[in-house]
């Protein structure tokens, strides 16, 4: 059995991908999987350090934004689209996969669309409530759609076809052993609060994320703080950090890109981040309480709907970007700390929410698939 998955562009595409080959893997020790990406995306560096065989194709997405840069790179990337249909082709006879997943980026669409042209078994994992535009366009050539949520169903356009199965979350996740993470970061008693704003990083969470730590250090509770910069708020964090006279250390460890997230997942006690699905996904099959701050810059703006769940389920705090200050972030994480037991609750009601038979959902319908 040979899958080829295509997925690209962001973690939240990419980890899920990583989490369905994983799941094949389990059930069918034999099967060859392998990735379709781009290798400037983070799909490669995230996929090869994975161990699976890793296959460029250059697909870009046409930014809605024209400025003099961004008219040049849509001239490139209409460039790209034009020839990504004839190099999926190639990728696909070279190949031969007997089943293509498609979840989601730009990438995935040249590639699951030829895949389905030319008969192969296709599939493709919509993980927000409110369709990528990739997926609504596959929807009606795929065999098979699996949606994270109901509401994500009709606007899919294919009920007879579609199963809600929720977000796939990475076994990992659920392998750590809590009291070993917080031992391996040194946590002792202390609160451990995990704070990122993405792989490539959001401006707004580091300028108040800077603010929070600088309260941290004179505030009455003993606080370890981890956070991820991001790829382009490593200089900027660095000088916000500068201003305020703070350096990491023991009670503060600053990275670009969190590498082991499983494990600084088991340790934290409160996360602070966007609310992506699968950001989403993971924190509730953890149980982690969260202070959610949705990038108001996504369709449909889903990360706030997504967010809302959580907090009507009492497992988060919502902040919209509009209302977000270092005050407010500062007072809102006090109040969360200061009442004794708040956030394990909160991670509790989390954890309620959980889907953990995402996974094997996943599976039972490949596999009827590929008997077919």
């Amino acid at each position: 059995m040979r899958v080829l998955i295509a997925a690209g562009g962001t973690a939240g595409h990419i980890n899920p991908a990583l989490a369905i080959a994983g799941a094949i893997k389990a059930h069918r020790p034999d099967a060859e999987i392998h990735f379709a990406g781009r290798k400037e995306g983070m799909e490669y560096r995230l996929v090869t350090q994975a161990g699976y065989p890793f296959h460029h194709i250059e697909v870009n997405g046409i930014q809605r934004k024209l400025t003099p840069k961004n008219v040049a790179r849509n001239v490139q990337a209409v460039y790209h689209l034009a020839l990504s249909g004839p190099r999926a082709k190639k990728m696909l006879r070279a190949l031969k996969p007997d089943l293509v997943i498609g979840c989601g980026g730009y990438v995935s669409g040249p590639v699951v669309r030829c895949a389905a042209k030319m008969g192969i078994r296709t599939a493709i994992h919509e993980q927000n409530a409110f369709p990528g535009v990739t997926n609504k366009l596959l929807a009606k050539d795929v065999d098979v759609i699996f949606a994270a949520v109901p509401a994500a169903v009709e606007k899919l356009g294919a009920p007879e076809k579609t199963s809600v199965v929720g977000n796939p979350v990475r076994p990992e996740i659920f392998m750590q052993n809590r009291d070993l993470a917080r031992a391996k970061l040194d946590a002792g008693q202390r609160i451990v609060i995990l704070s990122f704003g993405g792989s490539l990083g959001a401006r707004r969470i580091n300028e108040v994320v800077a603010e929070l730590v600088a309260w941290e250090k004179t505030c009455p509770w003993n606080i370890l703080h981890i956070h991820a910069t991001g790829s382009r708020g490593v200089e900027l964090f660095r000088r916000l950090l500068a201003e305020k006279g703070v350096q990491p250390g023991s009670r503060l460890q600053v990275q670009e890109y969190i590498e082991n997230m499983p494990e600084l997942l088991a340790a934290a006690d409160l996360v602070i981040s966007r609310a992506g699905a699968l950001t989403l996904a993971e924190l509730e099959a953890v149980g982690r309480a969260a202070i959610l701050i949705p990038s108001p810059n996504v369709a449909e703006n889903h990360q706030y709907y997504n967010a809302l769940e959580l907090q009507k389920a009492g497992a988060a705090v919502v902040i919209e970007e509009k209302d977000l200050t270092g005050g407010v972030l500062v007072q809102t994480v006090q109040q969360l700390v200061q009442e004794n037991g708040k956030l394990a609750v909160m991670g509790k009601m989390a954890r309620a929410l959980a889907e953990p038979e995402s996974l094997e959902k996943i599976w039972a319908k490949l596999a009827e698939l590929m008997e077919q």
